[in-house]
């Protein structure tokens, strides 16, 4: 376990993560009982992965597929100065996406 990680919601719960080491050569100290204290809130640490399912969902909601659901997955790791970013599955970021059609019953004849 890297460490842990406490983010402030906006009505000021507290949330502790497992956060993952960050890269930028600076470490956080952390207070007595081992936990880190935030830059950001819960809310304004998932603000940018909120922006990227907006995105995604938009380029398959609005393209030529037109599906009736659509499930993006992807895993999001918490870090206390960076707040939230879209995890590794390998090399490359993780995303799965799966796109749903149900059958036209509107555009059945009817015989009267």
């Amino acid at each position: 376990m890297d460490g842990l990680v406490e983010f402030r919601t906006g009505d000021g719960a507290v949330v502790a993560v497992e956060a993952v080491e960050e890269r930028s050569g600076s470490r956080l100290v952390s207070r007595g009982d081992g936990a880190v204290r935030a830059t950001h809130t819960f809310e304004g640490a998932l603000d940018g992965v909120r922006a990227a399912a907006e995105s995604a969902l938009r380029v398959f909601r609005d393209g030529s597929l037109r599906p009736d659901g659509v499930e993006i997955e992807f895993g999001v790791k918490l870090a206390a100065e960076t707040g939230a970013f879209i995890a590794k599955g390998t090399a490359e970021g993780h995303l799965v996406v799966k796109l749903t059609w149900s059958p036209d019953t509107s555009g059945a004849s009817s015989t009267s």
